[in-house]
């Protein structure tokens, strides 16, 4: 079955009722637009999508090799719109899902008492599955898509609006919600190492021990690889936004910039990664107890710093 049609399927399949009001990828309608271009092309005609636009001197453009000036516009902008609305809506609802597994105080206390309803873990994991599968199969038809204006235009503008989404933080198979999600899975699951999670015919997640990676399988035999091994630790990330861990990235100001990547305002998008420190606390113990026995030592140190500084401070006032 062509992906065309497995996309229509899905959407309008057991989801149907659960997507509500998220958006999705209008693959059969950027579809038929790549159509009319190519058509267009073969014959040397105007491009009829949009019903064309005029040059200066009055004649319709054309469709050509590289480009198509008449269908970019709205091919483009409504891809860029749509993936960031499902990033969007995606990010919203995984957050609240995984949201009471890490509360504290009086949520917490509530929290002792859903085992007592029925069904409750299977309808989080179940909530889980279908959120995966929402934001998997919108990333699989942006990719179709993006290749198929490629392949018809003979370019590689699809290329670099990935790029372009990746640089505007929406590409959706990058998004740490999807890992956080991959790790609430697996963590639910209580799967070995050795052992894969089957959550759809569409993917399937695995943890590698033996190099801390999240890895995830697609259809279409396509493997994304996402390292746990952090590039920078948490003190230094909060070193470089000068702020103190036990204020949190959070506070950072806006100008505050990457120490990786360099690029300012990032850190007011960052995102705890709770459930995937459980992943790691439960798989990689030494691993994890290296890094947080640091990381805690720093805080106390810059705890202790702070307060010594606060302490001169009103001393000196007084």
């Amino acid at each position: 079955m062509k992906f065309g049609e497995t996309f229509m399927e899905y959407l309008h399949g057991e989801q149907e009722r659960f997507l509500g009001r998220c958006s999705h990828v209008e693959y059969k309608r950027l579809k038929k637009v790549l159509k009319r271009c190519r058509t267009c092309k073969s014959l040397h005609r105007p491009c009829d999508a949009g019903q064309g636009e005029e040059e200066a001197d009055g004649s319709l453009q054309l469709c050509r090799c590289e480009a198509c000036p008449v269908c970019d516009e709205m091919f483009f902008s409504e891809l860029m719109k749509e993936a960031s609305e499902i990033a969007g809506c995606f990010n919203s609802r995984v957050r609240h899902l995984l949201h009471l597994l890490v509360a504290t105080g009086i949520q917490r206390y509530i929290q002792c008492f859903s085992p007592c309803f029925k069904g409750h873990q299977q309808l989080l994991l179940e909530e889980g599955r279908m959120l995966m599968e929402y934001v998997t199969m919108n990333a699989i038809a942006i990719r179709k898509i993006l290749k198929k204006y490629d392949k018809v235009h003979g370019s590689v503008n699809g290329e670099h609006f990935r790029s372009k989404m990746r640089a505007e933080h929406i590409e959706l198979l990058q998004s740490p919600w999807l890992i956080e999600l991959g790790a609430f899975y697996l963590n639910s699951r209580g799967l070995d190492a050795e052992e894969c999670a089957e959550c759809s015919t569409q993917f399937s997640f695995h943890f590698d021990e033996t190099k801390s990676a999240l890895i995830m399988s697609l259809a279409g035999s396509i493997k994304l690889e996402y390292d746990l091994t952090c590039a920078i630790c948490l003190s230094c990330a909060c070193s470089a936004a000068s702020v103190m861990i036990f204020e949190g990235l959070k506070a950072a100001s806006e100008d505050a910039k990457c120490p990786v990547c360099r690029e300012a305002g990032v850190y007011g998008n960052s995102v705890h990664m709770s459930v995937l420190n459980l992943l790691l606390k439960k798989r990689c113990k030494e691993y994890w107890e290296e890094r947080s026995g640091a990381e805690r030592d720093e805080m106390l140190k810059q705890s202790k710093e702070y307060w010594d500084r606060q302490t001169k401070h009103m001393i000196g006032y007084i």
